[in-house]
């Protein structure tokens, strides 16, 4: 019998004046720590990167762009609401966490952002079934507001509308942003393609949920939120490509990871149908043990303490390397999270 994977092997200790509040003042002046094939450290500057990076390597970005989730209002009761929408369903129709005194019930009314009325509908688990009375990405793009982390204390303002966003989002509907491609600018992108770095796209709309805290102590009783996600027909065959001319390919962000894995998990060992999208729901939950089907290399940022994405990584490069890794990210006084530094992993079996 196995040993249980357990929560409490996951946790370091982070002084808070290194969770990063602000973006650096280029989006490649942040930091990298590399943590190479041999599980041996390298402190450098994300402006490095093309340099660790090979002709035919592909990168897998995740394209999906963070939607101004966040809307305060009133009941029609009365009391003070939040709003913070995780999903939009259809045109008029979303899914939502809501703050409040006293939660609302089935078909009564909210006013959001003194602009709008918004009813509901239901709930659907710990989410609110919301209709709003026109085009909800258009009313959340008007009167929403950038949803930041929980941990970065102050206001969203138009700096963070700017740079809580890739380069290349295109697909409207995460509620917090794939933070390893924040560091990417349009002179990088291009540097990487001119040294022959392909690069494809998936997309996967991050949830709220990716801040939840893991509360069971046993892995395995922990039961991860659910994210949509596609990879294109377009990007199943850049990966073939990539592997017949000898590349790797590297993730950009754990999201990135979590959608190929998860069409890997979908396609069960088949060939993927020509021409046709791998799309679905994803629980999908990366620790220790998993076998990585189409991932070598990943960036990505320094995660939360006892967090699914500190599984992820350390499912990728080992337990042991990943814990040596922090505990010299925070000797050397790296910047955590979103606006923070960033990590290339290399797989062992790179």
């Amino acid at each position: 019998m196995s040993t249980p994977l357990l929560l409490s092997d996951y946790d370091y200790t982070l002084p808070p004046e290194l969770i990063a509040q602000t973006p650096a003042a280029r989006r490649d002046a942040s930091r990298l720590l590399r943590l190479d094939p041999q599980a041996q450290l390298h402190d450098m500057h994300f402006s490095q990167l093309p340099a660790l990076l090979r002709p035919a390597d592909l990168l897998v970005f995740n394209d999906t762009r963070v939607i101004k989730a966040r809307l305060f209002g009133i009941k029609h009761s009365g009391g003070k609401i939040e709003v913070l929408v995780e999903r939009i369903l259809s045109g008029t129709e979303v899914l939502a966490h809501i703050r409040s005194s006293k939660s609302p019930k089935p078909g009564s009314g909210i006013r959001l952002a003194d602009a709008f009325d918004a009813e509901v509908l239901g709930r659907d688990g710990a989410l609110f079934h919301l209709r709003f009375p026109a085009d909800a990405l258009s009313l959340l793009d008007q009167h929403g507001s950038t949803p930041l982390p929980p941990y970065i204390e102050h206001s969203p303002d138009a700096e963070d509308d700017s740079r809580y966003q890739t380069v290349y989002a295109r697909e409207p509907g995460a509620v917090a942003a794939p933070t390893a491609g924040l560091h990417f600018d349009e002179a990088m992108l291009d540097r990487l393609a001119a040294q022959g770095v392909a690069r494809a796209f998936v997309t996967l709309h991050v949830g709220a949920g990716t801040f939840q805290p893991v509360r069971a102590e046993r892995l395995e009783d922990h039961v991860m939120h659910a994210e949509r996600y596609t990879v294109p027909a377009a990007t199943l065959e850049a990966i073939a490509q990539a592997r017949a001319a000898g590349g790797r390919v590297i993730a950009v962000g754990t999201t990135s990871v979590r959608a190929l894995e998860s069409a890997a998990a979908q396609l069960a060992g088949k060939a993927p149908p020509p021409g046709q999208a791998i799309t679905g729901d994803t629980r999908l939950f990366i620790t220790p043990g998993y076998r990585f089907h189409y991932i070598d290399a990943l960036i990505t940022n320094f995660h939360l303490p006892q967090s699914t994405l500190l599984m992820l990584v350390s499912a990728l490069a080992g337990v042991e390397p990943i814990k040596r890794a922090y505990a010299h990210a925070v000797a050397e006084r790296y910047r955590f999270f979103s606006y923070g530094d960033a990590m290339f992993i290399e797989s062992p079996a790179a």
